[in-house]
């Protein structure tokens, strides 16, 4: 079944990443990399912010022709730039239809709008405190909201029609570390805060939010309200939903990552063991798209952990980069990771290339026992590709 074939070969190539030896990115940040970004629409163009505020544009594809190529630096908002970022880029996001725009928000408490083509900010969205994360729907076709996470405990909406904050959820109690909208709902925003909450809203509705998630499913709260709704024993400062929009998966500073059912607001319980996570601000990871299973990639310390979504299992262990890792992005064209450290590296993990078999053996007489548990396809193959 070609659908099933899809998969199965997605998902072998997502168990062979390895660091790419023969693909290098331009080294241009001269400090911690905090945020990446490939845009959806070709999967090409990928964005970097970096710790002393620069931005930077990479085109991803070989126009070389060579085997060995580096990724090369197409523009760069760098420190001359008039309207660069004053100090740490924290998020970078492409506008989800078009590589024509892009944003990016800072701890120097703006957000902007950039025209792709002419690198000048066509809006800038000015806040009282530290923008620690934003984002766009990628699916919103009724609205043009950027949520925006900031040192207010208050969620903030920007419209891109009208230019203007256009309203505000209330319901954190500290400072908002982490938003994503739902790939699946349009009005539907989950965000993290550093008070241990995850909050999910309808943005259409006045009040705003639907349900703060409960890691113990509700069985805990009567013995202390304190602990009651919270989602971590910590600050919450990552999330990301899966590629479906139907499960959530949240970190936090209590070295634990959560899956949660994001209808029911669930608590699904897998065990992740621990999740070492000692960042102060957001915390950028993602989730493979097509797989079965899916798997998340996360930064580790210096490495990047590889589980898999809905059985917990620590599958391997990217290494390779010299410092703690901010930031990893998926590109699922390719099955591709591209990780940004703190040692102003960005790497590329790259399927490693099928082994040829020769042609006197049959694939039939080689061992099983090697292929990884992961490979089997547990699905059915009745399910189309959407």
């Amino acid at each position: 079944d070609p659908a099933r074939l899809r998969r199965a070969e997605r998902t072998r190539r997502v168990l062979s990443l390895e660091l790419n030896k023969d693909r290098d990115v331009e080294r241009i940040h001269g400090s911690g990399i905090n945020t990446l970004d490939i845009e959806p629409v070709e999967g090409r163009y990928m964005l970097s912010g970096g710790s002393d505020g620069v931005i930077v544009l990479y085109d991803l594809e070989n126009l070389s022709r060579n085997p060995s190529y580096t990724c090369k630096a197409l523009f760069t908002v760098g420190r001359s730039h008039p309207d660069v970022h004053k100090f740490s880029v924290e998020t970078v996001q492409w506008y989800p239809h078009d590589t024509g725009m892009f944003t990016s928000s800072s701890f120097d408490k703006t957000l902007k709008i950039w025209d792709t083509n002419t690198l000048q900010p066509a809006d800038i969205f000015h806040f009282e405190g530290t923008v620690y994360s934003h984002h766009m729907s990628p699916v919103a076709t009724k609205h043009c909201l950027i949520a925006v996470g900031t040192k207010s405990p208050k969620v903030q909406l920007c419209d891109l029609k009208s230019g203007s904050s256009s309203h505000i959820l209330q319901g954190h109690r500290q400072e908002v570390l982490a938003v994503s909208w739902s790939p699946r709902h349009e009005y539907i925003l989950a965000t993290g805060s550093a008070d241990g909450r995850v909050k999910l809203w309808d943005v259409r509705r006045a009040s705003g939010c639907l349900s703060t998630l409960d890691q113990h499913n509700g069985e805990k709260s009567k013995a202390s309200s304190e602990a009651a709704n919270t989602a971590h024993n910590g600050r919450v400062n990552g999330l990301c939903y899966t590629n479906d929009g139907l499960h959530l998966l949240t970190i936090g500073t209590d070295d634990r990552m959560r899956l949660w059912n994001s209808s029911t607001g669930e608590n699904t319980l897998v065990n992740y063991g621990k999740v070492c996570n000692e960042s102060r601000k957001g915390l950028k990871f993602a989730i493979s798209c097509g797989c079965n299973p899916e798997f998340a990639f996360v930064p580790y310390g210096s490495t990047i952990a590889v589980y898999t979504v809905f059985t917990g299992e620590l599958i391997t262990m990217l290494r390779g980069h010299y410092s703690t890792v901010n930031c990893c992005v998926f590109q699922p064209h390719f099955q591709e990771l591209y990780s940004g450290s703190k040692d102003c590296n960005i790497l590329a993990w790259i399927p490693a290339p099928r082994e040829p078999i020769p042609d006197d053996i049959s694939e039939k007489s080689l061992p099983q026992q090697h292929l990884n548990p992961a490979y089997e396809d547990a699905w059915s193959s009745s399910d189309d590709e959407g």
